[in-house]
């Protein structure tokens, strides 16, 4: 087992397990922890401008749901450079998981959801992602 500090880290979109921007995170030494669910506090969106495609997940205080994710560890001296590759609205912040441990992981910043498409009712992104192709 390695000395080195880790930091969990949860993903909710582009960066999951073998989407497209998972890479990033196996490049920065991203080692897969679980597949989990937030708190149900939350509303995932489907953002517009990306390529490729990502959501935006927004913590509410009414009218939520439990999203799907990945919780990843990151050796702790490369954490920093993760988030600052991360584009606005995008960033980091606190999530709550389904258990009510808190790791670090992507929100959205409310704006860039008034014109994006609600995709909550699907539960996840990867879920959004396999209704999409059957549409």
């Amino acid at each position: 087992m390695s000395d080195t500090p880790m930091i969990k880290v949860a993903v909710c979109g582009a960066h999951m397990s073998g989407l497209p921007l998972n890479p990033q995170l196996m490049a920065l030494g991203g080692e897969f922890v679980e597949k989990t669910r937030t708190s149900p506090y939350y509303k995932l969106f489907k953002l517009n401008g990306f390529t490729p495609e990502r959501p935006g997940l927004l913590r509410v205080t009414e009218g939520g749901s439990a999203i799907a994710l990945e919780v990843w560890q990151l050796p702790l001296t490369n954490y920093g450079a993760f988030v600052a590759s991360v584009p606005a609205p995008l960033g980091f912040g606190t999530l709550v998981l389904e258990d009510g441990s808190q790791v670090q992981g992507f929100m959205c910043e409310a704006y860039a959801t008034e014109n994006a498409v609600d995709i909550s009712a699907c539960g996840g992104w990867r879920a959004w992602l396999c209704k999409k192709e059957t549409v």
